[in-house]
């Protein structure tokens, strides 16, 4: 097993997934580090083939690996595409993972997802509650993929001493974001609602179920920063959570969302659609928390101008820096998987 520090400096890195939201953040983070980036299209090699994928190592031989693939997408998507979401990402966290084993890299990152917890588990969520109650039913297909994929993570590592870990982030938004009307996650989804709505002229905006559930989010480019600290200095079989340890209601945060885009209108909620999981907020131990650049720390602490947002003005800037992305590329194509 690796010793940490682990030294990134002069190494191929291999992004799974770096043209998605998380994949292409790792990428603009790893520019700053002294490495050799490597990528590969879906159109190239799909992750799910597993001859495709074990050759694709067999040739390129990456010493560092940050497992970002993933079939990703909102409630909609979840609760209806739901042999797709489980099909699609075992066999990409199987195939990727055990070459990287067979291939000899020195280290692997696997990234899993806030709903690997079971959906009433007590707040703020522990690493350690995984498996220990039932997940919520309309994403449960992607949680267990993800589940398999951290408990795979763990199994190479106990078995062959393999220096991989699994980090846990909470709900993310920013650049790359899926913006597609029905199977988004919910910051994208209300960016182009509100947006189309103030273009349209629209006097009511409305978002799906009650609006009560709180929420934890993350920009993209702070998890960025914290995956490249826990590589570079965390070695553990045990699950690490990346979030900010603050939340929000979905009613408050869509608010911000209407006036960070410049939407007056009214902003309604529909009961009758489902409001996902239940309150879910990361517990972040050190490790994580020292990964987090101390500029984006400190802006946390601040928490200037919004009651109730977890980070203040800094959230409407960055919130700010999506909505004009999603205005000048426009809805991309609906969900596929991220690559």
């Amino acid at each position: 097993m690796a010793r940490t520090p682990f030294e990134l400096k002069g190494k191929t890195v291999f992004v799974a997934g770096h043209g998605g939201m998380v994949g292409a953040a790792l990428m603009r983070r790893l520019a700053q580090e002294d490495v050799e980036l490597l990528t590969v299209k879906r159109s190239e090699i799909d992750l799910r083939d597993q001859g495709a994928v074990n050759g694709w190592f067999a040739g390129k031989r990456p010493q560092v690996v940050f497992l970002a693939a993933a079939k990703v997408g909102g409630i909609a998507a979840n609760d209806t595409l739901r042999g797709e979401f489980l099909y699609d990402n075992l066999m990409i966290a199987a195939n990727v993972i055990h070459a990287a084993h067979v291939n000899g890299a020195e280290k692997l990152m696997f990234l899993g997802s806030s709903c690997i917890y079971p959906r009433l588990a007590p707040q703020p969520l522990r690493e350690d509650s995984m498996l220990t109650g039932p997940l919520e039913p309309t994403n449960e297909p992607y949680a267990i993929a993800k589940i398999a994929g951290i408990k795979l993570v763990e199994a190479y590592r106990s078995q062959f001493g393999s220096d991989f870990i699994n980090v846990m982030p909470t709900n993310l938004y920013g650049p790359g974001d899926n913006y597609h009307p029905e199977y988004s996650h919910v910051v994208a989804a209300l960016i182009r609602r509100f947006h189309e709505a103030k273009v349209s002229g629209v006097s009511n905006v409305v978002v799906w179920g009650t609006g009560t559930p709180r929420r934890e989010f993350l920009y993209v480019d702070d998890l960025a920063d914290a995956c490249i600290h826990l590589m570079k200095t965390y070695s553990s079989s045990e699950l690490v959570n990346i979030g900010t340890g603050k939340d929000i209601t979905i009613a408050e945060f869509a608010r911000v969302v209407a006036a960070t885009v410049g939407y007056a209108g009214e902003i309604s909620f529909d009961p009758s659609r489902p409001d996902g999981t239940p309150p879910q907020i990361a517990r972040c131990q050190p490790p994580c928390q020292a990964g987090l650049a101390r500029k984006h720390l400190a802006r946390r602490r601040n928490q200037a101008g919004l009651s109730g947002v977890p980070e203040g003005i800094e959230i409407m800037k960055t919130l700010r820096q999506s909505a004009a992305r999603f205005v000048r590329a426009r809805p991309p194509s609906p969900i596929s998987a991220a690559s």
